[in-house]
């Protein structure tokens, strides 16, 4: 587990900032070192630390990384930027998600680095605030922060792990993804396919492994989810999604499936054996492996990408034809 890094709601606009200024990184050390942080690990948790008064005095910091405005604007300017994320002070979230929310709702300084009127000097404005350096780091997109992963690695994950999986004899998956699997055949999707190892896994089953095994494991594993482009590598999450925090519902929907099938993780079996038991079970993917989105803000960690509307006819399309070719 990664030490936490503390920032002030200003920083992380200071970071996008640099961006606009040309830098590729931040002037000021701290920064630097916290944005090679998150570039290093993407995941690395981030607690957001500001005066909030005495409700949140247990994370209240001291003025030391005040900037020279005052105390006032400083706490103002940080409460400000917390109301647009819509986060409490003291919240610690993965630095993908926060960045991602950033860009998402945060276009502008105006009215949070600066006000339209100088009401005194107690107010005054951050010196770049009127500078457009903040708009034009935005413009250049969360990616600027967090860049995607290199599609050499991408490829050549891709030709390790086909070579692993087919010289195995049991596979280790995320219970969720054999019902994506389905999904992706109801929708026609076949192998070569780029982004994960779904559509081989099937060809194999299907051909000259028709007895292979899977033992259902937490986190996306490699052996399925090496060329992924929303996978890190470094500790087998899944950051799919909006909001960059598809791992929080891929954790649930496992889950899901494995209490709708009576099974635990650890679990090894024929994965004919699994389709078998998850055709009978889950004969559509509402509240399984498709979570409702309703009522949920667009900014939620909990919205899911895959939702029943958007899965349901590929997912009883992909079960019918599989039961076909398997004879159920």
């Amino acid at each position: 587990m990664e030490t936490v890094i503390n920032v002030r709601p200003y920083q992380l606009l200071c970071m996008v900032c640099s961006l606009g200024e040309g830098h590729s990184r931040p002037p000021d050390k701290q920064l630097a070192m916290i944005v090679d942080r998150i570039r290093a690990n993407p995941d690395v948790p981030v607690t957001i630390r500001c005066n909030a008064g005495p409700s949140f005095e247990f994370q209240n910091v001291d003025s030391g990384n005040d900037t020279c405005e005052g105390a006032e604007y400083n706490q103002k300017r940080d409460l400000d930027i917390l109301h647009k994320l819509d986060l409490m002070p003291g919240a610690t979230l993965p630095a993908r998600i926060l960045f991602m929310r950033l860009f998402d709702r945060i276009s502008t300084v105006k009215g949070i680095c600066g006000y339209a009127t100088t009401t005194s000097k107690a107010w005054k404005a951050c010196a770049k605030a009127k500078s457009g350096n903040y708009e034009k780091g935005h413009g250049l997109g969360f990616r600027a922060i967090i860049p995607a992963r290199c599609e050499q690695e991408m490829s050549d994950e891709k030709r390790k792990s086909i070579s692993a999986l087919q010289t195995t004899e049991n596979v280790n998956i995320r219970p969720h993804i054999l019902l994506c699997a389905v999904c992706q055949y109801g929708q026609n999707v076949r192998a070569p396919f780029p982004e994960d190892n779904l559509p081989e896994f099937l060809e194999i089953l299907f051909g000259n492994k028709p007895e292979i095994t899977v033992t259902l494991v937490r986190d996306a594993d490699w052996t399925m989810c090496a060329p992924c482009p929303t996978r890190n590598p470094i500790n087998n999450s899944c950051h799919t999604g909006r909001n960059g925090s598809g791992e929080l519902y891929c954790q649930m929907k496992d889950l899901n499936v494995l209490q709708a099938l009576g099974l635990t993780y650890g679990t090894s079996m024929r994965a004919r054996d699994f389709y078998k038991l998850a055709f009978e079970k889950i004969p559509d993917t509402a509240w399984v492996c498709a979570l409702d989105n309703e009522g949920l803000p667009p900014h939620s960690v909990w919205f899911n990408a895959c939702d029943a509307r958007k899965t349901q006819t590929a997912y009883e399309n992909g079960r019918r034809e599989l039961m076909k070719r398997m004879k159920l």
